[in-house]
């Protein structure tokens, strides 16, 4: 595909950790559930449709880039799309989140999913891509994104989610060879994924581990990063890969070494820890927590600018430390937009 010129290249030309003029700024899950215009759409539709139909997911991507005016489009799709192209029933119940009817348990369970071909199974999510990129012409570039091989093992292992994944984690010390034989079979599938959307049109690739804080430092490294590592290795010639480890900050370093562009944090880390850890040649994105843009808009303009500051000139993405909540006001999130796109390093 012909690539076309991004006006807005701000969060390319961070992670490529050249100079700007300000910080670029979007925030993860910002295409959905706080926008009434996802609502009306939800209201409609359910939410696999959402996703499978590339008009659909077209117009919920660009939501947030009209209205809310952040510095990049995030691809409107689920992490969980890749277990269902694995063969496994997954549905989203509204309020109430996944739900994997049958779970991965044992070895022989991995006889009912497979590899796919991703062209056949995900060709909804390429086509989607190629109407975004067509639609934005240009604006501002699309991030693509898939769940790191962990988090997705969790929920095809749990069939739910769960806020401590107990029996994923079971899974893997009591049949480590069937866990690796599983995080193999979506590693392969994710990279094969994030391949396509690159083809179609992504110009920057999020790895969301979700649920890697889960794990200790070693147990991280064993079931987590190994395969993230192989996901970065496949697809950072092709674009800037960013990691967002929830929780995982031990391993920062870790992670910056696997040539990712990009490394997302949480606000249970301080900026210059994380950058101590991370070292200097690679961007950082975070880390304001969801929950701090239900407080009143003056605090929220003071605290983005304190978190501003914190990250320093250059080398920062701003966003949240996790996805933005339901119950967010939009004129909230445009706070903090704003306050990010008002604040030059000439500030600092």
């Amino acid at each position: 595909m012909m690539q076309q010129e991004i006006k807005n290249d701000l969060l390319l030309r961070t992670l490529r950790g050249e100079a700007t003029e300000r910080t670029p700024v979007w925030m993860m899950r910002q295409a959905g559930r706080y926008l009434p215009e996802y609502i009306r759409l939800r209201e409609q539709y359910s939410f696999f449709e959402r996703c499978q139909n590339p008009e659909l997911a077209c117009e919920i991507t660009l939501q947030p880039v009209d209205i809310v005016g952040v510095d990049a489009a995030i691809l409107f799709s689920d992490i969980l799309v890749v277990p269902q192209a694995m063969g496994m029933e997954v549905q989203l119940v509204e309020k109430l989140g996944p739900l994997l009817p049958q779970p991965v348990k044992t070895a022989g369970d991995l006889q009912r999913i497979r590899v796919p071909d991703v062209n056949d199974t995900l060709n909804y999510v390429f086509e989607a891509i190629q109407l975004i990129k067509k639609e934005l012409s240009g604006r501002v570039p699309l991030i693509g994104f898939a769940g790191a091989p962990w988090t997705l093992l969790c929920y095809m292992v749990q069939g739910k989610g769960s806020k401590t994944f107990d029996e994923a984690k079971a899974f893997c010390y009591q049949q480590p060879e069937t866990a690796h034989a599983l995080l193999q079979m979506i590693t392969d599938t994710t990279i094969a994924y994030l391949k396509g959307q690159v083809a179609a049109g992504a110009d920057v690739l999020q790895v969301f581990d979700s649920w890697g804080g889960l794990l200790s430092k070693s147990d991280f490294e064993e079931f987590s990063l190994r395969y993230i590592r192989q996901i970065v290795a496949a697809l950072k010639e092709r674009v800037p890969v960013i990691v967002f480890a929830k929780g995982a900050w031990g391993s920062l370093g870790e992670m910056a070494a696997t040539g990712a562009a990009g490394l997302g944090i949480d606000w249970c880390i301080e900026p210059q820890t994380a950058r101590n850890l991370a070292g200097e040649h690679i961007t950082l994105q975070g880390n304001f927590d969801p929950a701090k843009l239900l407080a009143p808009i003056p605090r929220i303009e003071k605290e983005t600018k304190a978190m501003l500051r914190a990250f320093g000139n250059g080398r920062h993405i701003a966003n949240l430390g996790h996805g933005i909540l339901p119950n967010v006001p939009v004129d909230h999130a445009k706070a903090f937009v704003n306050t990010v796109k008002e604040y030059s390093f000439a500030d600092l």
